[in-house]
């Protein structure tokens, strides 16, 4: 029998919605496995009196306005899902409402300001690299001004690294052993683009070939976790258009929120039609992490680092939630790691909890955030380790700036950008 939001909400999203909120049996395993939970203690903070929340406002039983203020501070980490021993399907049932509600709710100028920039600046490289530059300048100011300016302007880093452009096609060396289309992604470009260098440089190393289609844009992440699904959908079909899904062997990534951006496709374009569906499902299949295509083709045949030192190098290994929790992929960077000779992998303590920049939260829930980075930047420095390896640049950023204003001289870096170090006896 069909609950009471898959009346009211008929559609494929409502469906979507329904079937995640039948499958709680509010157990309460999420809880520790929440961020918010751990920092607030407040049940209405945790994915199970989330849910209670999203459940009673699609039925029509509660205000809209009186469940935002939790929602809101949901970081959409998906760490309850990881937890979950019943399968609650929380990432899609809180993507969809935040998709559902965001019209109809009413935000404050600043937030509305705050939310069109970004939304306006991240997906163009150009632009948000003017504006980071811009921001750079303005950061000893950044004391002076209110919080909502503030946050952004304090995980910009001293500089903004120059440009690198990524070719449009890089040839395998030695024997070819596969063919890639790499999703370039939007920030890193601007805040770190040796990680696409990196990713390429490795890729062609290991026999890869790589193409970047010219007429790709930004995953979506960003649009579809903040509630601004039109735009998400835009962006979505262009990417569908963009990518020949037909002529490579995987689609590759190495942010974790923007391979899970594509790989959450197939339940953005639900009821939008077949022939959307049925490219958005053919392109999730081909996405692979760059730390799941490494370890795919094996750590023969060239994928053995080499490191000329006699002192272990220690690396803590943080993982990024929508690598982790999102994609299920932790194994994988681990043995890449593992795999150069001298290194010894050391583990985060509460590694599974978020680092709290999760997409755009840093910049709209700053205080939470700040919180949660100041937390994993202690832990990390718990470990004693030289390098921290994560594979997000919003993990990297956050890391970077919580580290460095604790004082620790803990390097941050992808786990492709260690790889490519190793490789070059740069370590």
């Amino acid at each position: 029998m069909k609950n009471d939001i898959a009346r009211a909400h008929p559609d494929a999203q409502g469906q979507l919605m329904a079937h995640a909120v039948d499958a709680c049996v509010h157990c309460g395993f999420c809880l520790p496995a929440c961020p918010t939970y751990q920092v607030l203690g407040d049940e209405m903070d945790s994915p199970r009196g989330r849910i209670i929340l999203m459940k009673e406002v699609l039925e029509g039983t509660l205000p809209l306005f009186e469940a935002t203020p939790h929602l809101d501070r949901c970081l959409g980490c998906v760490g309850c899902v990881t937890a979950c021993p019943s399968g609650v399907p929380y990432g899609e049932l809180i993507t969809g409402f935040r998709g559902w509600s965001e019209p109809q709710r009413s935000r404050p100028v600043i937030q509305k300001l705050t939310r069109a920039a970004v939304l306006t600046m991240l997906p163009r490289p150009w632009l948000f690299r003017a504006g980071a530059q811009v921001g750079r300048f303005a950061k000893p100011l950044a004391p002076l001004l209110p919080q909502a300016l503030r946050a952004p302007l304090d995980l910009l880093p001293g500089t903004v690294p120059p440009a690198q452009d990524t070719p449009a096609f890089t040839p395998a060396q030695g024997a070819r052993r596969g063919r890639v289309a790499f999703l370039s992604g939007c920030a890193q470009q601007v805040l770190t683009p040796n990680f696409n260098a990196a990713t390429v440089r490795v890729l062609a190393r290991n026999g890869v070939e790589v193409t970047v289609p010219p007429a790709q844009g930004c995953c979506g992440a960003a649009a579809m976790h903040t509630g601004a699904r039109s735009l998400a959908l835009t962006q979505a079909r262009r990417n569908l258009d963009a990518f020949d899904v037909q002529d490579v062997d995987a689609v590759v990534s190495n942010a974790a929120g923007c391979g899970a951006g594509l790989k959450e496709y197939p339940m953005l374009l639900a009821g939008e039609g077949e022939r959307d569906e049925s490219r958005a499902a053919a392109l999730a299949g081909k996405v692979r992490d760059i730390s799941v295509y490494l370890a795919e083709l094996g750590e023969r045949g060239g994928l053995e680092p080499f490191m000329p030192t006699s002192r272990p190098i220690r690396v803590a290994y943080h993982d990024a939630c929508h690598l982790a929790h999102a994609q299920g992929v932790r194994a994988e960077p681990r043995a890449l790691i593992r795999s150069i000779p001298g290194v010894t992998l050391l583990e985060v303590p509460q590694g599974d909890l978020c680092c709290g920049s999760a997409g755009t939260y840093n910049l709209e829930q700053p205080d939470l955030a700040g919180q949660l980075g100041d937390m994993k930047a202690k832990n990390v420095i718990a470990t004693g380790a030289d390098y921290v390896v994560s594979g997000n640049v919003g993990c990297h950023t956050q890391l970077q700036s919580h580290l460095a204003r604790l004082g620790s001289d803990i390097r941050v870096l992808h786990t492709v950008e260690m790889l490519d170090l190793a490789y070059r006896g740069e370590l």
